[in-house]
């Protein structure tokens, strides 16, 4: 096996376990070695420090597997796949996060199940090299009817892949899903859907939507499918408006609902840029769930996605009524709880309204957050009582 060698007293984050090896941490090369090829990771005086797979086209030239010094093999991805399986017992849930790339020790792998079908995303060469022995593993390891690759995210580019999906193992998935989620009925689009056809991780999240929402006129922003939205008029939600900027999300959004036998005349859904839409209305509602994609995807984009988080968390508090509820989120991983908290803040002062954080939200227990990997806890959320 090929050696990659550490700068000396660069090891400290190798030894604490972060599983991202940078280009500017490594030394020297010592072996025959192909990209996507499992190393072997040394001190500057020799000491076996780690192992995980090279990529000299990726600025994260190392992604690390293991810190002992034993075969990545079959046998050791079939461990770790089953430890992750394991991990999920007694999610009642028909859809959910089954592998969680760095979270689950699987750096690059993204797999989430649908009833009988998973979806993969292999995010990296050292997964890309690999996934159709993991796709035959899973298909031993779960009953399930097939496997299908989402593997069409710009993240892939960094590592010099190109995009792409397709089938990898078994049956195709139907053009239209259904899953089950807190005893409801959604349909999922794994084709041509948001990440991997829905958002997995706010399961928990809509959960508390139906919580909340018994006699409440909700509004529902950056929409998608209607999931929080199915969620609110499930449990008793007066009114319901979904305000997305894609027809055929809320299209699917409206198919939700009926999917439910829920009551159409109750809901409204509206095709509209949200910062826009939030401008211009005057009504307030009793319960506001703000989710926009992505504002920042690398800590260079951190001070405009601050200016967007502030525009729309102000207007967010326009629209909620005097002791009404706002539940806002950022996905964006470069973007720390703390400063997110701190610019709902700054919207909160412009305001002039009041509010109290009644709840810290994240993503649900089937994408753990590895206590060695920050980076991991993406989704950060705060339910709010606003005055």
């Amino acid at each position: 096996m090929a050696r990659i060698t550490i700068k000396h007293k660069r090891e400290k984050p190798i030894l604490n376990q972060h599983p991202w090896i940078f280009s500017g941490a490594i030394n020297s090369y010592e072996g025959t070695i192909q990209p996507g090829d499992i190393v072997s990771i040394r001190a500057h005086d020799g000491q076996f420090l780690a192992q995980g797979y090279w990529n000299p086209n990726s600025q994260i030239e190392v992604r690390l597997l293991s810190w002992e010094n034993e075969p990545i093999d079959e046998h050791w991805w079939r461990k770790m796949l089953q430890q992750a399986i394991h991990a999920r017992a007694g999610l009642t849930n028909t859809a959910y996060r089954l592998i969680n790339a760095e979270n689950d020790y699987l750096p690059g792998l993204i797999v989430d199940r649908y009833g009988d079908w998973l979806v993969m995303q292999a995010l990296t060469l050292g997964i890309e090299k690999r996934k159709h022995m993991i796709a035959d593993i899973l298909s031993v390891l779960l009953d399930i009817q097939g496997i299908y690759e989402r593997s069409d995210v710009d993240v892939r580019k960094k590592e010099g892949l190109s995009l792409h999906t397709g089938l990898i193992w078994g049956k195709e998935p139907p053009e239209e899903l259904i899953i089950q989620e807190n005893g409801h009925s959604i349909i999922v689009d794994v084709y041509n859907g948001h990440k991997t056809g829905f958002y997995l991780d706010q399961a928990e999240n809509r959960a508390r939507v139906g919580q909340l929402a018994k006699g409440k006129r909700v509004l529902n922003l950056f929409s998608y499918t209607g999931g929080f939205g199915v969620h609110a008029l499930a449990n008793g939600a007066d009114y319901v408006v979904n305000v997305d900027s894609s027809i055929e999300a809320l299209q699917l959004a409206e198919t939700n609902l009926a999917q439910n036998n829920l009551p159409l005349a109750r809901a409204e859904h509206i095709q509209a840029d949200v910062f826009v839409y939030l401008r211009e209305i005057t009504d307030q509602y009793d319960l506001v769930i703000l989710d926009p994609p992505k504002f920042a995807h690398n800590k260079q984009q951190l001070e405009s996605a601050a200016r967007g988080y502030k525009d729309i968390n102000l207007h967010a508090f326009n629209a909620v009524k005097p002791g009404g509820y706002l539940m806002t989120y950022s996905c964006s991983g470069a973007l720390s709880a703390d400063l997110f908290q701190k610019i709902v803040f700054g919207a909160l002062a412009d305001s002039g309204r009041q509010a109290q954080i009644i709840q810290h939200l994240q993503a649900g227990q089937d994408h753990p957050v590895a206590l060695t990997f920050p980076e991991g806890e993406y989704l950060k959320g705060l339910l709010l009582r606003v005055y």
